[in-house]
């Protein structure tokens, strides 16, 4: 898949999930995009923690995911990406760590999506539940949780075909403007 045919492709999908095992290559592939992202002087913030096993994704899901989250239960692997906020650039008093995470979280959805499994970022979580759960350290932040999982239609694009039919997104003239904000572009 080219980059942009990816981006065009990519949607987000918490249900056809299968529970099938996913490659732990793919798995470091999908790492490896998220690792590779740009961040605020070079500070790389992110950490991710990746969850395995029904046993282990249905026990954080149950316990630390809102209501309208706990369909991802049935994913093989769960990604929760996590940051320090003291370990990135805070400039102007705006915190770098959750612009930082978010370039690798694209990262990770494309890659993802470039090896046909579906993903879904969310951040409905009970976040000291999940602290609890997976030991992550007090001063960490949650900031996102995707699953990875194959389609439970057998392809990627029959799985996100309804999905992509509906999406919708401003137009170009909404949100870009020329030389100052509200002038066409």
């Amino acid at each position: 898949m080219e980059t942009l045919e990816t981006i065009n492709k990519r949607t987000s999908l918490k249900t056809h999930l299968s529970s099938r095992d996913i490659e732990p290559e793919k798995i470091t592939k999908i790492l490896d995009a998220a690792r590779l992202a740009p961040s605020a002087r070079n500070t790389q913030p992110w950490r991710f923690i990746v969850v395995k096993g029904k046993k282990n994704v249905e026990t954080v899901v149950t316990r630390a995911f809102m209501e309208l989250n706990q369909v991802v239960r049935e994913a093989p692997v769960l990604i929760i990406a996590c940051a320090n906020p003291s370990d990135d650039v805070i400039h102007d008093g705006k915190e770098y760590y959750l612009f930082d995470v978010g370039l690798a979280v694209e990262n990770m959805l494309l890659a993802a999506t470039d090896l046909g499994l579906l993903t879904h970022p969310m951040t409905a979580v009970h976040e000291d539940e999940l602290k609890k759960v997976l030991h992550i350290p007090g001063e960490v932040r949650f900031v996102v949780a995707t699953p990875l999982a194959y389609p439970a239609e057998g392809s990627y694009e029959k799985a996100a075909r309804e999905r992509l039919a509906q999406r919708t997104r401003k137009s170009a003239k909404e949100v870009v403007y020329s030389n100052a904000w509200g002038k066409p572009f």
